[in-house]
């Protein structure tokens, strides 16, 4: 891999790839006719894809259960490098009945397309109620990652996995791009020291104040939105592609910003996410991540700034305060530099704005540009009509 050497190394120091090609891959299409199937969610698939593409280095795979238990006690992985996530393949009892450690399983997509092979090492079962706890801080299923927890298999299988297939990602394909590619694409525009920015929801004005702050201090900006599986009300991946767009075009200096589509499932862990979403930048290329007010949080299941207080020195965080328009100032400004009351800030909940773009309500131009606005509500009335 041509990187330069001052771009940040990958986390555990080495960029994973389990993507076959060639005639390796030829070889595990004519061999996965012959394995035991088992066909996994969109999640699964997508932490295949992020695993195998190098973007959970320095995961290999699915993690066993020694991994499993650290990450959930310690937020490290058992050689001790720090890991705030379990990434597990779940399968029910009955799955697991025909599965068996030094097994080769093929797995598949609910539409019956295969997406690669587990080597499988070990099988395990766990404790539903204490991931739940360690991981989302909470029990209640309510909680969109733990009513997905408690829905899923009761036990685990670990081992390393290829990739075979690539899930297609239309309409957007074009702005995907893997850890490796980043690292090239920031080695030619000699970018050496570059913010990401993670986000499952547009862009507004208070995220643009954060990401030109940052533009302030570093090379350039990632903008890295996630497209992988949402809440069913957060706003579609297409709508929200399309609206960064137009706000790049018209409001970023383009030379100094790229978009990148980030492929991984939300789970919604809020402080642990926060580290998670940091971790995985670092692997994409990114010395420094943007981390702002209840970061991969949702509902009151998490404080406003847990997400800052739990960073150790994995990657360079940028913590800002909750951000807004002030009606004094005249200008996006937060809590250190707005001397003004709460009455004179403008502030909406993401919900709010949600709820506004599905009855066709355009949000100020204080909380939004206007050609963002126009895109999020002809995009919602499209998915309405649809």
């Amino acid at each position: 891999m041509d990187v330069q050497k001052n771009i940040i190394e990958p986390h555990g120091g080495k960029l994973i790839n389990r993507e076959l090609a060639g005639i390796d891959r030829e070889e595990y299409l004519e061999k996965c006719k012959s394995l035991s199937p088992l066909t996994i969610s969109k999640w699964i698939i997508s932490d295949m894809e992020m695993i195998s593409n190098g973007g959970f280095s320095p995961l290999i795979g699915f993690m066993a259960e020694k991994d499993y238990q650290s990450v959930l006690k310690y937020m490290h992985l058992a050689n001790g490098l720090p890991w705030t996530l379990p990434v597990t393949l779940p399968v029910t009892k009955e799955e697991a009945k025909s599965i068996n450690a030094g097994d080769e399983v093929a797995l598949y997509s609910d539409e019956g397309e295969l997406c690669g092979v587990i080597q499988v090492e070990e099988m395990f079962e766990y404790d539903k109620l204490e991931e739940a706890k360690l991981v989302y801080k909470t029990m209640d299923d309510n909680h969109p990652g733990v009513k997905k927890l408690f829905e899923q298999g009761d036990i685990y299988i670990a081992g390393s996995i290829f990739l075979v297939n690539r899930p297609s990602h239309k309409p957007f394909e074009e702005f995907y791009m893997s850890p490796n590619e980043t690292r090239k694409m920031f080695n030619a525009l000699g970018w050496s020291t570059v913010v990401g920015f993670q986000t499952r929801n547009p862009v507004h004005r208070a995220h643009e104040y954060l990401q030109k702050t940052a533009l302030e201090t570093v090379d350039g900006l990632l903008l890295n939105p996630l497209v992988g599986e949402t809440k069913k009300d957060d706003i579609p991946a297409d709508v929200r592609m399309e609206s960064y767009q137009i706000l790049l075009k018209y409001y970023y200096p383009l030379d100094r910003v790229r978009l990148a589509i980030y492929t991984a499932a939300m789970r919604y862990a809020g402080p642990r996410e926060a580290v998670f979403h940091a971790l995985v930048r670092k692997n994409y290329g990114c010395t420094h991540f943007i981390v702002g007010r209840d970061h991969a949080g949702v509902g009151k299941y998490y404080g406003t700034y847990d997400a800052q207080e739990i960073f150790s020195q994995c990657i360079k965080p940028l913590f800002f305060e909750h951000s807004f328009y002030c009606g004094k100032c005249m200008n996006m400004a937060s809590l250190k530099t707005c001397p003004h009351s709460a009455d004179d800030r403008f502030i909406l909940s993401g919900t709010k704005v949600r709820e506004m773009l599905h009855e066709g309500i355009t949000p100020p131009p204080e909380f939004t540009r206007p050609e963002v606005a126009e895109v999020l509500i002809k995009g919602m009335k499209q998915k309405g009509e649809g």
